[in-house]
């Protein structure tokens, strides 16, 4: 399958890359085991730390990333928070009573990232926008699918600002948004029975046979994004 990002600024954009590209910092600097040792901690259970997580690190690697194209410098001023940036109109805004009682809501108003990147994905296929996971931002997007398929002009990013006194530079380059495109289907649910529960049983058991990254070398698929 093929995603096709376009940029629509003129402005010859760093385009946005796969997420293994942007593995945070944190994450390369954790040790895969409990004190560097690969080895059984005594009380017959493996000793990997999240590093070894591979639910963690597909969450991390997941599609794609837009960066920051140029520094935006955030400050406060009468108590509400002033945005300028260095090109491109990076900001816009939403005025706070079109959410107000979202869990994320700032005090005045919704900044947005406004995104240049145009992106088309194949019949069938939406794209989920998602604050790029598990690493630490000064601000957090508002996460939202569109039907890329179809709509596939620019989708700007709605955010906050983490914390309300902060100010500061939000450097050029900082990932601001994890694109991940997904196949639509429809769903119904359904409630397991006893074959079900037999068919875990067997699952556990077989984890049972193994010390370390049992769910990698037994259950996991690879995901290839390019």
């Amino acid at each position: 399958m093929k995603i096709t990002f376009t940029d629509t600024s003129g402005k010859s954009l760093k385009q946005p890359l796969p997420a293994l590209n942007f593995i945070p910092d944190w994450y390369k600097n954790t040790e895969s085991y409990f004190n560097k040792e690969k080895k059984p901690d005594g009380k017959g259970q493996g000793t990997g730390t999240i590093k070894r997580c591979m639910p963690v690190f597909d969450a991390i690697t997941a599609g794609y990333i837009i960066t920051l194209p140029a520094d935006v410098y955030v400050s406060l001023k009468d108590n509400e928070q002033y945005f300028e940036w260095a090109d491109l109109g990076l900001v816009s805004f939403h005025d706070k009573i079109q959410a107000p009682e979202h869990p994320l809501k700032n005090r005045h108003s919704y900044p947005k990232w406004n995104n240049h990147w145009a992106i088309k994905t194949p019949k069938g296929y939406s794209t989920l926008f998602v604050q790029p996971m598990h690493r630490e931002a000064v601000f957090s997007i508002l996460p939202g699918i569109v039907d890329t398929d179809t709509y596939y002009a620019p989708v700007n990013f709605p955010m906050i600002i983490n914390n309300p006194e902060f100010e500061g530079l939000i450097s050029a380059g900082t990932p601001i948004a994890q694109v991940i495109p997904f196949k639509r289907d429809v769903w119904q649910t359904e409630i397991g029975g006893q074959k079900d529960l037999n068919d875990i049983l067997k699952l556990n058991n077989k984890l049972l046979t193994k010390f370390f990254d049992k769910y990698k070398t037994m259950f996991r698929a690879t995901k290839e994004y390019k």
